[in-house]
C-alpha cells in the first residue's frame, strides 16, 4: 500500500501563464517525490506574498532566481536576504522562449509589454518593430491585460490561457536562454529535508551564502575571500548587493560547491563569525552537474585587451603613458 502523502501548497508568482507557473507545472512530480507531499498550486500577485505565506506555514514557494542572460533576479534575491525564516531547498531550470501575442482583433500595434527581463531578452524584436516598451509585473500579466495597440511577450501557454493570437514565435535574442528557480521553504522544513537527503545517500550539495562585513575599508573583502579560498571552498558565483540607503555598505552573496555541515565550510564560516561578520545561508540544495565551458574569443565584449603589451593596452585600460 502506498503511503498517503502530506497535503501542501506550492505558492508561485503568477498570474497563470508566467514562466514560474510553467516551471512549477514541469517540476511538480520532482517536488512531490523529493518532499513526500502532494502539492496544490497557488498563484500570487507579488513575490512578497509568496515569502509571507511561507514564513508562517509549512507550505513551499517557487520564485525565479537566476537567468543566464540577465543574471540574478535582484528583487527576489534581496527578499531572500531579508526574509525572516525562508531558505531555498531545491533548484530547477526552465528554458526561456518568448512568443509575441496580440488580441484577436487589434488595431495598429505601437507598444510591447513584458517583465523587464523579458523586454531585455527580446531587444532585437522590439527595436526592429519600433514598439514603445511597457514594463509589467510579469510576462503573463502583460499578456493577460493586452490592449488593442499592444503586443505581449510571454510563454507559449499564454496564447491558450488568454485566447490570444500569435504574432511571432521565438522572438528572444538568445536561443539558449534559461532561468533557474528556487523552491523555498521554512528553515525547520529545510533541515528535515536535508537530513533525509543525507541519510538517503545524497552527498553533493551547493550552498548560497550571504555575508556582511561589519567593518569596512581596504582589504576587508579580499581578506574574506582569502578565508574561503584557504578553507578549500570552490566558489562558483559571487556578487554584491547594496545595503539599501547606506552608501558604501554591501552584502555579498557567494555560491559554493559544499554543504554547510562540511568541515571546510564550517571552518570558513567560523572564521568569518570570529571577525564579527554577519552570515546567513540563503539556499542549500542538491548540487546540479556543473559544466565548465571555455570562453571563446567571439563571446568577448567589444574592446578591452588580452595582451598587457598590446599597443592599445594603455588606452583601453586608461593606464596613461
Amino acid at each position: 500500500m502506498t503511503a498517503q502523502r502530506t497535503q501542501r501548497k506550492l505558492h508561485f508568482l503568477g498570474p497563470l501563464g508566467s514562466f514560474t507557473h510553467a516551471a512549477a507545472v514541469e517540476n511538480l512530480a520532482r517536488f512531490e517525490e523529493r518532499f513526500g507531499a502532494e502539492f496544490t498550486l497557488v498563484s500570487h500577485r507579488t513575490a512578497a506574498e509568496v515569502f509571507a505565506v511561507i514564513s508562517h506555514t509549512d507550505d513551499y514557494g517557487l520564485l525565479a532566481f537566476e537567468n543566464n542572460v540577465e543574471g540574478y533576479v535582484v528583487p527576489n534575491l534581496d527578499s531572500l536576504i531579508d526574509a525572516d525564516d525562508v531558505v531555498g531547498v531545491d533548484r530547477v531550470g526552465l528554458p526561456v522562449a518568448f512568443d509575441a501575442f496580440t488580441l484577436p482583433r487589434h488595431a495598429e500595434l505601437r507598444e510591447v509589454a513584458a517583465h523587464p527581463h523579458g523586454l531585455a531578452q527580446c531587444k532585437t524584436f522590439v527595436e526592429k518593430a519600433g514598439y514603445t516598451e511597457v514594463p509589467a509585473t510579469s510576462n503573463a500579466e502583460a499578456c493577460q491585460h493586452l490592449t488593442e495597440h499592444r503586443v505581449g511577450l510571454g510563454p507559449r501557454i499564454c496564447g491558450e490561457l488568454y485566447g490570444l493570437e500569435t504574432l511571432e514565435r521565438n522572438v528572444q535574442d538568445y536561443q539558449g536562454a534559461r532561468t533557474d528557480f528556487l523552491l523555498l521553504s521554512g528553515r525547520d522544513n529545510a533541515q528535515k529535508y536535508l537530513a533525509q537527503a543525507r541519510s538517503g545517500g545524497v552527498s553533493r550539495f551547493e550552498t548560497v551564502l550571504a555575508f556582511v562585513p561589519l567593518s569596512t575599508g581596504p582589504g576587508v573583502l579580499a581578506n574574506a575571500l582569502d578565508i574561503m579560498r584557504d578553507s578549500g571552498l570552490n566558489m562558483t558565483s559571487f556578487i554584491s548587493r547594496p545595503i539599501k540607503g547606506h552608501d558604501g555598505t554591501y552584502s555579498f552573496i557567494a555560491t559554493f560547491d559544499a554543504a554547510p555541515w562540511q568541515k571546510r565550510f564550517v571552518t570558513a564560516v567560523t572564521t568569518l563569525l570570529e571577525r564579527g561578520d554577519w552570515v546567513r545561508s540563503l539556499a542549500v540544495y542538491e548540487r546540479p552537474e556543473h559544466v565548465s565551458p571555455p570562453v571563446e574569443t567571439w563571446m568577448l565584449p567589444t574592446g578591452g585587451v588580452r595582451d598587457a603589451h598590446a599597443p592599445q593596452a594603455n588606452r583601453e585600460l586608461l593606464w596613461g603613458e
